[in-house]
């Protein structure tokens, strides 16, 4: 293994050594909390442009499999953790995560001291960084010149690099062991959903269509009216990378549609549903990246462990007043209060700001997808 180096804007320049593939990576740190799910995490679209933080120490240890992606590739920019296990033990394992990484070009660095970076992050909040796989690639002087000209997240379009370029169909259901008998969640008749890929996760198709049967994909950047005119039971708009604000056009089309047919509307979908709605957003400190944060369901009372991977937020303060009489409250975080979900019966959609089709991460967030189709078969539009 060569001799890597990760540089961050306040000047911090750490050691390790790289596995993957060979190059040079810049995007914006944050971490992860999961302790489990790094193939998920990796071809998660809504990572493009970060560089992941893994603070779980061992990572690797189950390989690589064919079942497991969350999309067509690998999305972020670079991949940070403490020990890299070379030599993978599970019975699906098809290939080690290097060779992953280096099959999909992308940067990882092992020996690093993973909490003092978790920490500084932290502390000082999320930052530009630059990997490299050789510290002999580039000195003190050109890396400072990278994360000079490297924008960051704030104020771009992240979406147009990951959302699909033309329509299809998905209809593969949740996985299931074939010793275990489930209860069937699919609604008869069939209904039309449509959903417009912001970098949508295959999770949320697979619960999609094992409740709806097949579920139509769109590019990000559909018409309404075009969307409007196959008559869809329902619209879900998915997650994403990024942040929504300058978004315009997407939230102008999300404006269309509010009030005419029902809407769920999960992580980044969220918060453009907020911002057509006329809320403004925020940047999160540091963001909520894991499979392991704890939301309160105000209306049930009740906490759900769920799968959250956003660095930005609705405030829930700024909805015009007008708006605010048709809209509740739905869930808050415990760790920091932040407004994790909202709904409106007499506008008919549900909003969430976390995962809750997990992939990776636990499920006790999954009722939302049925509540969805409870909403689409009492549709009061």
């Amino acid at each position: 293994m060569k001799k890597g180096v990760i540089y961050l804007e306040d000047g911090t320049y750490l050691f390790g050594r790289s596995f993957g593939a060979d190059g040079i990576k810049v995007g914006e740190i944050i971490f992860n909390t999961g302790m489990t799910g790094y193939q998920e995490i990796l071809t998660d679209p809504s990572y493009k442009e970060q560089i992941v933080v893994m603070t779980y120490p061992h990572i690797g240890n189950y390989g690589v499999n064919l079942e497991d992606d969350e999309s067509v590739k690998v999305w972020l920019e670079g991949f940070v953790i403490k020990e890299l296990e070379e030599i993978p033990s599970n019975w699906r394992s098809k290939m080690t995560l290097s060779e992953f990484l280096e099959k999909n070009g992308v940067v990882g660095l092992e020996g690093v001291d993973t909490r003092f970076l978790t920490r500084k992050i932290r502390e000082k909040g999320t930052m530009k960084a630059v990997l490299l796989s050789d510290e002999k690639q580039a000195d003190l002087q050109t890396l400072k010149k990278i994360l000079a000209e490297y924008p960051g997240l704030e104020g771009r379009d992240i979406v147009k690099y990951v959302t699909c370029r033309e329509p299809y169909l998905w209809s593969e259901g949740l996985w299931k062991h074939s010793s275990v008998i489930y209860e069937s969640r699919r609604i008869k008749p069939d209904k039309k959903i449509i959903v417009y890929d912001f970098g949508v996760k295959r999770n949320i198709l697979r619960n999609l269509a094992e409740i709806f049967g097949e579920v139509q994909v769109v590019p990000a950047y559909t018409p309404a009216e075009d969307v409007l005119g196959k008559n869809p039971d329902g619209v879900v708009l998915s997650n994403g990378p990024g942040d929504p604000a300058p978004l315009l056009s997407i939230q102008n089309n999300v404006k269309k549609m509010i009030g005419k047919v029902p809407v769920l509307a999960i992580c980044l979908g969220h918060q453009i549903l907020g911002l057509s709605l006329g809320a403004k957003t925020y940047k999160l400190k540091f963001g909520h990246h894991g499979i392991n944060h704890p939301v309160k369901n105000i209306h049930r009372a009740s906490i759900e462990i769920t799968s959250q991977n956003h660095g930005f937020a609705v405030d829930p303060n700024t909805f015009p007043e007008d708006i605010k009489q048709y809209i509740v409250l739905t869930h808050k975080s415990l760790n920091d209060g932040t407004f994790e979900g909202f709904k409106s019966d007499k506008l008919n959609f549900i909003c969430v700001q976390y995962h809750p089709e997990a992939g990776p991460g636990p499920s006790d967030s999954s009722y939302i997808f049925d509540e969805f189709a409870k909403m689409i078969m009492e549709r009061k539009i």
